[in-house]
């Protein structure tokens, strides 16, 4: 993962994470609430940065599938061609055979 392509998600959390602790602050009197709103928002966090690194995973998983099914239509392709340039031949050999029997 390059730092560029997830500097949006890094800048969205630390967005979070600094209006958590506005949050925080506003309701510092009540410990339990402060910190429960502060684990939710840091694991609120957790769950985009993750979710983004696995939606890359699964992209550069299908960029690598594309790139094999891409090499294997090729080589599938050559060999077609080969298939189909030997049947001709054959089929032309075969014609001139039948032709010089004809004509003798």
């Amino acid at each position: 993962m390059e730092i560029r392509e997830a500097l949006v998600d890094i800048v969205l959390t630390i967005v979070l994470v600094l209006s958590t602790l506005t949050l925080v602050w506003r309701v510092w009197q009540d410990l339990t609430m402060a910190v429960a709103t502060t684990l939710m928002m840091l694991s609120l966090g957790g769950l985009f940065l993750s979710l983004g690194y696995k939606i890359q995973q699964l992209e550069a998983s299908i960029i690598a599938r594309e790139r094999t099914m891409r090499v294997n239509l090729e080589e599938l392709s050559t060999t077609m061609a080969q298939k189909y340039d030997t049947t001709v031949r054959h089929i032309d050999d075969m014609v001139s055979d039948i032709t010089r029997r004809m004509y003798r």
